[in-house]
């Protein structure tokens, strides 16, 4: 019987077969395997008998059985008996053979079968087969196929077969004439040849040792005939190539002599191929394979054959492989095996033919060439070794190769050279010098993208491969030591190697080291035996020089810096101790920053330091003149490296300073000066820096070498010029004066102050006034920074005594001539800068500048700067981004050059007259019409008034008499239309009240409260925000009217009045809001008719949208209403309704005082409640129905009350009325859900939104949740109105639908943060509950049901009131109100838990009804019942519940199933919560469990999260009532909220406890599965049966009897033909499980 349900079962699965989804077809594979590992033998036997009685089963189905025959034959192999073997053979065989055309997939899974089989029964096998292979008889295409196969699985097992395979094969091979047949024979040859290569290797191993090569060679040799002279010519490409790969195994069988006789015929045949063949991989590893079987045999045919060999491989190697095709990859490999079976047999031949190609003119054959020769050279090293010099002579050509492919070739030859010993031959150091030229090519800043096809490399990769290499080279390769040091300095200084310099410096460092580490510290570098090295002055200049830019060229400072430390003993005996101490901080100085953060300036500095204590250390003056000349000679390198070439000349100057030798210092100066480039401004300033540094030290001899050059011809315009200079044009003489004028500079900077004093005027000006008559800007610019120089010399050299500058006035007569040239519609030079700043040093100086001197400076510097155009404009106008950035920041330094000498100005008179004086030159430019020229003028007056402050010292208490003007001055621009200027306008504001503070006798570290109050207002003016401005303006103004002396204040006050004509409009309206502020306390009267005043501002706030007007506008309305409140109101209220902006400000202007605004809000709550809401109005467009339209006062009222709160003011007036404003907004909000506008309104308010956005929606709900949210912030419930906000309560409340939902937020939020609000809210809400209007009952019965969820309603004493109003709403004709108040009800439970007991037997009579409520078509009342139910149930007393446990499971259970996911989800929390109630009666409750059981365990897999979550906690409340510990932990570990569940897996191990604690129910569990099967939702309708495979997988053998097998495999086989994949796939996977209850 079992056998025939396994049979069921297995044919049930295979009639599942012709399933066309593959996820289905590979589950009923599964299956079937499953089945095969409990009874192997049977499940064979099946599909062996359902394959011959469904003979007609098409054979993608029978595939599937095939290859589920296959895993389980595999699997199984060794517990197979040989009848069983026998039958599977036999079939397999069969089904391979049954169809004489190829039909691969069900001949290959089947000819898989036999392979599998024959592991263990080869014999069986081969028997079976043989029969399918008949001497004289074609065979059958995968009777072939399975041979080969077997032949590799199983190798010592095939191969005694094989010599009679062979036998039988062999006169077939005639016979075949269909290309598929000749390859699948050549496929078997290859496998067989393998596999007797593989024998051979392993006889220890093997079950015949006396097998032989010779036992096969024969047949192989047959075979090869066959092969090679038919086969191999034929057109079939394919054919062709499954030839080839045969014939390569096949040639290590072949008898020797025959092999030997073939080849004349084999090679050229192969290599035939190549021109037949785009894919030559198969033919090159074939062919390597011919080579090494000839080689083996130690043929000489191949002699003859060389050279068309090396001709058709080459190009082969020429051919780029594409990295996308692996095998072209591969064919390249195979053909350099190829290369180095050939080399190693001719290494002569092979090189003759190799290096001539290396002179082709072909790229690709040269770097083809290229790569064949680093093969040999790295795998044939012992047949090379007398061929290196020949090698290396012929490596020239390809060495000066301008190619970067063959460059990048030449790298990995040299790279393969220096491991076997080639670089050390006569030739090696050419070798190495390409390496080194490789290194030094420029890397490309922004290498261009290249395509994926691109013929060419960059330079940049080949430098990089370059440096790799030589580092390598360097660091691993020991006998290169000696090859590499000293010789690799010898690129150290020769200019062209600069980019090589940080791998070069790496390598000789590490090699260095390497020799000390030897010994050899003091005879590091010899000279007697190199002559061509560098020197140590070359060596140590060059590594000095390039350490100057120490980022550039892949971080070379570092490397050159300590490269030079490791060379100092040769440099010089006595740097040892000082480099080993100061390279280290050097070199960590540049690794500590970047070449952002590094200060060029700083870093150059060091070095010359380093320099200077370099030149003490060594103290040798013949020494230092050698460095010095080096250093000179040096110099012409650097052209083109401007930046080194500046630093060269400064260490030039420094060892100048050095040296002991007056003749020779003035000798290099001379040779200095006539060798400068004096066109290149680098060269221009790097000459002055060594003029003025060397004069540190020879003043005497650096101003007579200038004087000497000043006398020279190259200065007179005559025939006679210096024979140097006669060829220069006047652009270049006036290049030679600019660096002249510029030496003179920069010796008065650096030259000793005591003794440079006496030579500015006598010596230096001399030569200078000359030349100040030039259009030269480089001229101007040199005689500006020397005379700047020239004056901070003189400042700083003052303190050696008094100094009178005579020539002062005329200096800075001639910087403000620089200054006028300039244009003043752009600035393109930093003329005015330079200028500015030479008169900030030359101001200081005595004597003093006379007045029209003083203010033509200052007049002619405002000018210049302040008026230049903006510079955005300026942006614009550059398209050059960098030009744009160089401009900007030639603005700022302007500016600070500007502020500077302002500041010095006025400094030489800091009183109130001078700060007066310098304000009348400012004045104009701050209340400019032009912003920028405001901008700029505003923060040079905050820089001066800061200044001035800071510097500030009163002795004595005088007055500040122009206060009152200068902030009048300032004070409205801190409403300026631009946001810089308003801050600068505080600053400067902040700085006079203070100066006024240190006038009155305040210490100047004084701080004023009031006055620090201004810094804090800033902030506030980032922005032009009107509003922040006022208040900013007004705070001002206080702090100005409290601190300002009485006798000052009418000053302040007419210069403010003037203030109102102001250009910008901002500080206009900033003059108001002052004025007004200052005079507010005297206030005035007004005795106009309060209507007539009244249209007057409204048309006033009309015709001027003005901040002071509308500011003084609402001061009117306020006075108006304290005398006349209710004709005020009266008048408002009769405005066009919406509201216009203009009226809304006067509503809010009544909310100023609390004791009027109270009363004005009580006159509008009462017109509010005095009218009707709305009125019904007919809708004749359906014929029936009707619409509601909103009455006008009551709308117009809640608009002024929503006007009048929203002003801050009006908070203690509203918390006052705080409950009958609630109150009634709250009632006005329900009344007007789904009211309508009146007709005139809805026009007139789709008029004011088309011509502007109206201040908001006039709609009645809208504008009184709007109100109703306004009065709830003003009333300090703020945090209310934010939590609805938050929650959507507010639009929810406007919503139809969901009104009541946005009740209950609001609800909620009073309760938690408006409690003690909520008694008198409560009674005035309490009488609504009987009236007419259901939209009232419904509001406050969600809002009473809502605060029921709150503990407050307990603390209030309001419990007991609204449980009975909620009860009493059970019977009301409204079904919302019934549900809501049993939500109410319900929420007890949260909100007073502790009450729940005492009143425990009404809450559930009343739940139990509201569940068997009768008019309640979509349960809606019911789900509400079972919802509070489940709360409620946490808090009542067993004994109330018990009578009705029983009927509320029963209830409920219908729920569980329901389309609803909200009842789904309420029922299953529900019956959930019951569970706890359960103990008195248990058995009874414990049945209804199980009948729960498993809807609950599916719908684990509901589409709604909701529904899973309910489950979840339903099965962890029933777990400890189930009786079985394992599955209750299973249900409170794995079914917690926040943990994701695995289905399948829980699944699996809840059945497995189900069957060990309830095995008897098994039946019944299935049972209720099947009732799923049909279930609409997908997932429960594939978990229903992976349930019953779960169970059936875990029941004992002893319970399987209660299953009725027949029912359960005949609704599979039904779902089996479900139209989802996923469902289909479940159950073929739990019919393979069914085997366990077989």
């Amino acid at each position: 019987m079992m056998e025939s349900r396994i049979k069921r079962l297995a044919t049930t699965l295979m009639d599942a077969t012709t399933d066309k989804d593959p996820l289905v077809q590979e589950q009923i594979y599964n299956a079937l395997c499953y089945l095969g590992e409990s009874e192997p033998e049977e499940i064979l036997n099946s599909c062996d008998e359902y394959l011959r009685q469904h003979d007609k089963l098409a054979y993608p189905h029978r595939v599937i059985i095939l290859k589920a025959m296959e895993t389980v034959v595999k699997n199984n192999i060794a517990l197979l008996d040989k009848s069983t073997a026998k039958v599977v053979i036999f079939l397999a065989s069969n089904e391979m053979t049954k169809s004489k055309e190829v039909i691969r997939d069900w001949q290959q899974a089947a000819s898989n079968v036999l392979v599998a089989v024959g592991q263990r029964f080869i014999n069986k096998v081969m028997e079976e087969v043989l029969t399918k292979f008949q001497p004289g008889i074609l065979p059958h295409y995968f009777v072939m196929q399975t041979f080969a196969n077997l032949s590799v699985s199983n190798v010592f097992g095939m191969v005694p077969f094989l010599n009679s395979i062979l036998g039988t094969m062999l006169p077939m091979l005639g016979m075949a004439k269909q290309d598929h047949m000749k390859s699948v024979f050549c496929y078997a040859l290859q496998h067989f040849s393998e596999s007797i290569q593989e024998y051979l290797a392993n006889l220890d191993k093997a079950p015949d040792p006396t097998v032989r090569k010779d036992t096969f060679s024969n047949e192989i040799f047959s075979a090869y005939e066959v092969l090679f002279n038919s086969w191999l010519q034929h057109r079939e490409a394919k054919l062709r190539l499954a030839v080839v790969e045969a014939m390569g195994p096949m040639s290590y069988l072949m008898p020797s002599e025959k092999l030997e006789e073939q080849l004349p015929k084999l090679i050229p045949g192969i290599l035939a191929l190549y021109k037949k063949h785009t894919e030559a991989f198969y033919i090159s590893k074939s062919l390597c394979q011919i080579l090494e079987a000839s080689v083996n045999i130690g043929s000489r045919s191949l002699d003859v054959q060389l050279d068309s060999l090396l001709g058709t491989l080459h190009p082969q190697i020429c051919a780029p492989a594409d990295p996308s095709v692996p095998l072209t990859v591969k064919n390249h490999t195979e053909v350099l095996r190829c290369f180095t079976v050939l080399a190693c047999s001719f290494p002569d031949r092979v090189l003759a033919f190799l290096l001539p190609k290396l002179e082709s003119s072909n790229e690709r054959t040269r770097v083809g060439t290229l790569l064949i020769m680093r093969q040999i050279i790295n795998s044939a090293p012992s047949q090379m070794e007398i061929k290196k010099p020949f090698i290396l002579s012929s490596m020239k050509l390809p060495l000066q190769d301008s190619n970067n492919k063959v460059k990048r070739a030449v790298v990995q030859v040299i790279s393969a050279m220096a491991h076997h010993g080639y670089l050390e031959q006569p030739g090696g150091e050419a070798m190495m010098e390409f390496l080194v030229r490789q290194c030094a090519l420029p890397s490309d800043a922004q290498p261009k993208k290249q395509p994926p096809d691109a013929d060419d490399l960059t330079s940049d990769s080949v430098q990089s491969i370059s440096v790799n290499t030589l580092f390598l080279l360097s660091t691993t390769v020991d006998r290169m030591n000696n090859v590499l040091w000293p010789y690799l300095l010898e690129f150290v200084t020769p200019i062209q190697f600069t980019n090589a310099l940080a791998p070069l410096c790496k390598s000789l460092m590490y090699l260095a080291m390497k020799k000390q580490e030897e010994g050899e510290n003091a005879s590091l570098i010899r000279y007697d035996l190199n002559a061509n090295l560098p020197s140590p002055y070359a060596l140590t200049t060059r590594l000095l020089v390039v350490s100057s830019q120490p980022y550039v060229g892949d971080c070379r400072g570092t490397a050159a810096l300590r490269l030079l430390n490791v060379l100092h003993y040769s440099v010089h005996p006595t740097l040892d101790q000082l480099w080993n101490k100061k390279v280290p901080l050097l070199v960590e100085h540049i690794e500590e920053n970047t070449e952002k953060s590094l200060s060029q300036k700083e870093w150059e500095e060091k070095l010359l330091l380093f320099l200077q204590e370099t030149l003490a250390a060594v103290s040798d003056n013949t020494w230092v003149c050698h460095f010095v000349t080096e250093m000179c000679r040096q110099l012409n390198s650097y052209n083109g490296f401007p930046l080194e070439k500046n630093f060269l000349y400064k260490c030039i100057g420094t060892t100048l300073g050095a040296c002991a030798s007056k003749d020779l210092v003035q000798k290099q100066l001379q040779e200095l000066l006539e060798t400068a480039r004096y066109h290149e401004e680098a060269e221009r300033e790097g000459l002055a820096s060594c003029f003025g540094i060397c004069a540190i030290n020879h003043l005497e001899e650096t101003l007579a070498k200038l004087e000497d050059f000043v006398r020279s011809d190259v200065f007179k315009k005559s025939v006679g010029l210096f024979s140097i200079f006669k060829d220069r044009s006047d652009n270049e003489v006036e290049k030679v004066k600019s660096t002249l004028i510029l030496c003179y500079g920069y010796v008065a900077m650096y030259a000793p102050k005591e003794l440079v004093l006496s030579r500015i005027e006598a010596d230096i000006l001399k030569n200078i006034f000359q030349y100040f008559n030039t259009k030269d800007l480089t001229l101007k610019l040199c005689l500006i920074r020397s005379i700047c120089m020239i004056s901070q010399a003189i400042y700083k050299g003052v303190k050696c005594g008094d100094f009178i500058f005579s020539r002062k006035a005329e200096l800075v007569a001639q910087m403000v001539e620089f200054i006028k040239a300039e244009p003043l519609e752009t600035m393109r030079t930093p003329v005015r800068q330079r200028a500015m700043i030479t008169c900030t040093y030359l101001v200081i100086l005595e004597p003093h500048l006379s007045d029209p001197d003083r203010t033509e400076l200052i007049d002619t510097c405002l000018a210049s700067v302040l008026a230049l155009p903006p510079l955005e404009l300026a942006k614009e106008r550059e398209e050059n981004g960098g030009n744009a950035l160089h401009k900007e920041m030639l603005y700022g330094d302007t500016i600070s050059a500007l502020k500077d000498l302002l500041k010095r100005l006025l400094q030489r008179n800091l009183t109130p007259h001078g700060l007066q004086d310098m304000f009348a030159h400012l004045g104009p430019w701050i209340k400019s019409n032009k912003e920028h020229e405001r901008q700029r003028a505003v923060e040079v007056s905050a820089a001066l008034l800061d200044f001035y402050l800071s510097k500030l010292n009163v002795s004595t208490v005088i007055p500040f008499y122009n206060l009152g003007v200068l902030i009048a001055l300032f004070s409205p621009r801190c409403s300026d239309s631009l946001a810089s200027v308003r801050q600068h306008a505080v600053d400067c504001v902040y700085c006079l009240l203070y100066i006024q503070l240190c006038y009155e006798g305040f210490a100047r570290d004084h701080r004023d409260e009031m006055v620090e109050g201004l810094k804090a207002l800033k902030k506030g003016l980032e922005e032009p925000d009107f509003t922040v401005l006022f208040h900013t303006c007004n705070n001002i103004a206080m702090v100005i009217g409290k601190r300002v002396p009485p006798d000052q204040l009418m000053s302040l006050l007419l210069a403010m009045f003037e203030g109102l004509a102001d250009p910008d409009k901002n500080c206009s309206r900033a003059a108001t809001v002052m004025i007004n502020s200052l005079l507010k306390e005297r206030g005035g009267v007004l005795q106009e008719k309060v209507p007539d005043i009244m249209s007057i501002i409204h048309s006033k706030l009309e015709e001027v949208d003005e901040e002071h007007v509308r500011k003084a506008a609402q001061q009117t309305v306020y006075i108006l209403a304290s005398q006349h409140k209710s004709v005020v109101v009266s008048s408002l209220l009769g405005s066009s309704l919406p509201f216009d902006s203009h009226t809304c400000t006067m509503w809010r202007s009544l909310a100023t005082e609390p004791t009027l605004t109270s009363q004005i809000l009580e006159q509008l709550l009462e017109k509010v409640n005095r009218d009707i809401p709305y009125k019904e109005s007919k809708c004749f467009l359906l014929g029936s129905g009707s619409e509601r339209i909103a009455t006008p006062l009551p709308l117009a009222a809640t608009c002024a009350l929503y006007e009048i709160m929203s002003a801050p003011e009006s908070g203690a007036a509203v918390l006052g009325l705080y409950p009958p404003l609630f109150v009634t907004l709250l009632l006005r909000v329900s009344c007007t859900v789904g009211v309508q506008l009146p007709k005139n309104l809805q026009s007139r308010e789709r008029r004011s939104s088309s011509h502007g956005p109206a201040p908001r929606s006039l709609h009645p709900c809208s504008c009184a949740v709007e109100t109703l949210k306004v009065m709830l912030a003003r009333g300090g419930s703020e945090e209310v109105a934010r939590a609805v906000g938050n929650a959507g309560g507010w639009d929810l409340m406007v919503s139809p639908e969901r009104h009541h939902d946005g009740i209950a937020v609001l609800a909620g939020a009073m309760a938690r943060h408006a409690g003690p609000r909520l008694p008198l809210i409560v009674k005035n809400l309490v009488p609504t509950l009987s009236g007419v209007f259901d939209s009232q009952r419904i509001t406050t019965t969600a809002f009473f049901a809502e605060l029921l969820n709150s503990n407050v309603v307990n603390d209030l004493i309001l419990l007991e009131t609204m449980m009975d109003n909620m009860t009493g709403r059970q019977k009301d004709t409204c079904l919302l109100v019934r549900m809501l108040a049993l939500r109410g009800l319900g929420n007890i439970a949260s909100g007073s838990p502790e009450k729940v007991r005492k009143h425990g037997a009404k809450l559930l009579a009343s739940m139990v009804n509201g569940m068997d409520d009768k008019d309640d078509p979509h349960n809606l009342v019911a789900l509400e019942a079972m919802s509070s139910l489940s709360k409620l149930l946490d808090h009542v007393e067993e004994r109330d519940i018990q009578s009705m446990l029983l009927h509320i499971a029963i209830r409920i259970r219908p729920f569980f199933d329901s389309e609803q996911p909200d009842l789904r989800q309420s029922s299953i929390v529900l019956f959930g919560k019951l569970t706890k109630f359960s103990e008195g009666n248990c058995e009874v409750f414990f049945e209804q469990i199980l009948n729960g059981l498993v809807t609950l365990l599916l719908h684990l897999q509901d589409p709604k999260p909701e529904v899973v979550k309910a489950c979840k906690f339903a099965l962890r409340m029933c777990g400890p009532n189930m009786g079985c510990e394992g599955l209750c932990d299973m249900f409170l570990n794995h079914l917690r909220e926040d943990r994701s569940l695995h289905y399948g897996e829980f699944m699996n191990n809840v059945c497995k406890h189900l069957m060990q604690s309830y095995p008897e129910m098994l039946n019944r569990l299935i049972l209720t599965n099947l009732f799923y099967f049909k279930s609409n939702w997908v997932d429960i309708r594939a978990a229903a049966p992976m349930f019953i495979g779960f169970l059936v997988l875990h029941v004992d053998e002893d319970h399987c009897q209660q299953v009725d097998l027949d029912q359960l495999i005949s609704a599979l086989n039904l779902l089996l033909k479900d139209p989802v994949p996923a469902v289909r796939v479940k159950v073929a996977e739990t019919l393979g499980r069914l085997v366990r209850i077989l």
